[in-house]
């Protein structure tokens, strides 16, 4: 299982290759805080959707006969499976078309198309740039964070959802690609200007690493954006090198999924075998198992807010439920459901809830979320690096 994305076969009449399983989708901007809606690490992905912990099966004969209907008829197959995932009840369900899924499998790679800059509304209810990222168009252009901004493609953003604005950014829906252009409306420190930015394929940096002070044992902070294809083995690159008697900060805020697998093999830096999640797929019971010799010693702090979502609320509630690590902040958002894609006539996919995971402690996490050990708001992560200390894990 770990090191590679579980995959299932297709099953009665589905069509198309065995798609990979993801226990919440890295690409969704579920908005539960204002801080999670950014447009480079959500990729492409459905609207935000509220949780719901109780969820009315989709029968899939009847969204593949809407589908093939549609087909026949010279209709959108997107429609018609969606109209079938809307009355569903299944409140995860998403429907993508061919380009919308092939981005989706790229922003899992760890690759998307945008501006290469991350939005979220302050207090006071304006859309401003939270994060630049280097190199990309909206670097070259000069932006920088704490722009407003206020108009894309001179249309006025006003009070649009932030997930909104990320779309409209990335040109979902508008048929929109590499090397389309975007206007954006500026405003920094009173002036006013408009920027024509080209989107461009750009790569995520879903982990980063750095030192938490200049000592020789001094802490490691291991920031995990999202778990895209090799986000596990970075996680574990990094705890095998940190320096000896140096604890880790896991900085999973905002963090929205992704591939199972990677969240699994995160969890195997830290564990010695063992359980990690059991779930359920359509009543069939499974469990997800560590990888033997992973470090066991060091001392571990995991830093979480409501951004925290599905695969790393899985990584989280493993290393909660097993005794390994310290957990510091506010509650996770509580994405506990378990989706299968398959794919419909003409290229569409269907996503499509099939069950629920459980932590090693047989916590259901959907709709529930998880509560940290210790629950802070304002100034986490100092609270989570004071925590590390106190556990010797340095400063």
């Amino acid at each position: 299982m770990s090191g590679s994305a579980q995959r299932f076969g297709p099953r009665g009449r589905r069509r198309g290759a065995a798609l990979t399983l993801v226990f919440g989708c890295a690409l969704a901007t579920a908005a539960a805080t204002g801080s999670l809606p950014q447009e480079p690490e959500p990729g492409p992905g459905p609207q935000t959707r509220a949780v719901s912990s109780t969820v009315a099966p989709v029968d899939h004969d009847e969204i593949e006969d809407a589908a093939a209907e549609a087909e026949a008829d010279g209709k959108s197959v997107k429609d018609a499976a969606e109209e079938v995932v809307s009355r569903s009840g299944d409140r995860w369900g998403a429907v993508y078309d061919q380009r919308e899924y092939e981005e989706f499998e790229q922003a899992l790679d760890g690759t998307y198309t945008g501006v290469g800059l991350s939005a979220r509304r302050t207090g006071s209810g304006e859309v401003t740039v939270s994060r630049v990222q280097p190199g990309g168009p909206a670097d070259r252009a000069g932006i920088r964070t704490g722009d407003l901004l206020r108009t894309l493609d001179g249309r006025a953003i006003g009070k649009r959802p932030v997930a909104e604005v990320v779309a409209l950014l990335r040109g979902d829906g508008t048929g929109a690609a590499e090397g389309s252009r975007v206007e954006l409306g500026l405003v920094r420190k009173g002036r006013s200007w408009t920027e024509t930015l080209e989107r461009a394929r750009l790569t995520t940096e879903a982990v980063t690493v750095r030192r938490l002070g200049d000592g020789p044992a001094s802490a490691v902070l291991v920031k995990v954006a999202a778990f895209t294809k090799g986000a596990g083995a970075d996680v574990r690159d990094a705890v095998r090198d940190a320096p000896d008697g140096a604890g880790i900060l896991l900085d999973l805020r905002a963090n929205s999924g992704g591939l199972v697998a990677e969240a699994v093999v995160a969890a195997s830096a830290f564990l010695d075998g063992g359980l990690v999640a059991t779930y359920d797929v359509r009543g069939d019971q499974h469990a997800l198992y560590a990888d033997p010799g992973g470090d066991t010693d060091r001392p571990v702090v995991v830093l979480v807010d409501g951004g925290t979502m599905s695969a790393a609320e899985l990584l989280t509630g493993a290393l909660q439920d097993r005794g390994r690590a310290v957990t510091v902040g506010s509650p996770t958002f509580g994405k506990g459901s378990v989706q299968m894609p398959s794919r419909l006539p003409g290229g569409s996919v269907a996503e499509l809830t099939v069950g629920h995971y459980r932590t090693p402690g047989g916590r259901n996490v959907d709709g529930k979320g998880i509560t940290p050990d210790l629950v802070v708001g304002e100034r986490a992560q100092q609270r989570a690096e004071t925590v590390l200390s106190g556990l010797g894990g340095g400063s």
